[in-house]
């Protein structure tokens, strides 16, 4: 296909005509190593938060298509997640939303393969030049008694003004808490919905994580990742995309399979048959810009660059049946 694809460009260059716009992704260019990325804009200046170095990496860009180092969140892991989460030596999988005049960051820690695991939240009047976090300790915590995994947080608001907290990753898959709009955390003893799994087949876990919920048209369409991340070019994840008419579920695919049952539509392809270059791509953020436009950031493994986790961005179409497409 891309040999056809490059010959139909030669063809229209020789007959004078200008060749096919290109994708958002084919004009990336900067410092776009990043994991789990989350996207969001403040003024002039879009802003990418993600699991790069130890303590939230942030980038930055004027136009979507350059961008550029902006340092860190975090100087160092906050002193009450070191105690809660023995071991931990980074920050995982932030999610970033402007809220009651103030930027909220959920944030992740733990260990890799266990469910001993906490959120965290810090907050901030501004995201530029003058941003100063202030850490707001634990949102939710996970342990081995518990049948969940507390990372991979995305915040969400429904239509009435609630306020939810979506996590999991694997074990039993995704879960969606109440929060309290003053605190930005569950009221005490609160209980998670579930949402989202994939039951595990003989032999071995069938894996989700990074929930991501967005409303769109009446409807809440949950993103989900399925299968292995982390694995460079071995990667297997893929992205899957569902909807609900409320925000607690019950989630189904365009076909109507169920998302409990590890149903869902392919947003991402995982494209490993194809041997195309962006492997695995998932851990899908969603930010809806001023146009009305929503953006998908999500990672995938370049497989021209060592197999490097790679900001990618794909502008989400929205068609007549009501479903998305993402133009990646």
């Amino acid at each position: 296909m891309k040999r056809l694809i490059l010959g139909g460009f030669a063809a229209l260059a020789l007959a004078g005509a200008a060749p096919p716009a290109t994708t958002l992704n084919d004009r990336l260019t900067g410092d776009l190593t990043v994991h789990d990325p989350v996207i969001i804009r403040e003024l002039d200046t879009y802003y990418v938060f993600s699991t790069v170095g130890k303590y939230v990496g942030i980038k930055t860009s004027k136009d979507l298509k350059t961008w550029h180092d902006a340092g860190s969140v975090f100087a160092e892991i906050p002193a009450w997640a070191k105690q809660a989460i023995p071991g931990t030596e980074g920050i995982w999988a932030p999610d970033i939303s402007f809220v009651n005049g103030e930027y909220r960051l959920y944030y992740s820690v733990s260990t890799f393969g266990s469910n001993r695991s906490a959120i965290g939240l810090a907050t901030s009047p501004t995201l530029g030049a003058g941003a100063k976090w202030t850490d707001r300790g634990l949102v939710v915590m996970s342990t081995k008694e518990d049948d969940f995994n507390a990372i991979d947080p995305n915040f969400v608001v429904d239509a009435k003004g609630g306020q939810w907290l979506a996590l999991g990753s694997f074990w039993t898959g995704i879960k969606l808490f109440a929060l309290d709009a003053k605190t930005g955390k569950p009221a005490p003893g609160a209980k998670p919905y579930a949402i989202a799994r994939r039951p595990a087949p003989a032999g071995g876990p069938a894996p989700i994580e990074a929930p991501f919920i967005l409303s769109h048209g009446g409807w809440y369409f949950l993103i989900a990742s399925y299968d292995y991340c982390c694995k460079g070019v071995n990667s297997t994840y893929y992205t899957v995309v569902s909807r609900s008419r409320a925000i607690t579920g019950p989630y189904l695919g365009r076909d109507g399979s169920a998302m409990m049952a590890g149903g869902g539509t392919i947003l991402l392809r995982a494209d490993l048959q194809e041997n195309q270059r962006f492997r695995g791509p998932g851990h899908a953020g969603a930010f809806t810009d001023a146009d009305s436009t929503t953006y998908l950031a999500y990672h995938a493994y370049d497989k021209q660059a060592q197999g490097r986790p790679t900001l990618r961005i794909a502008p989400l179409r929205w068609g007549a049946d009501g479903w998305p497409t993402a133009e990646y």
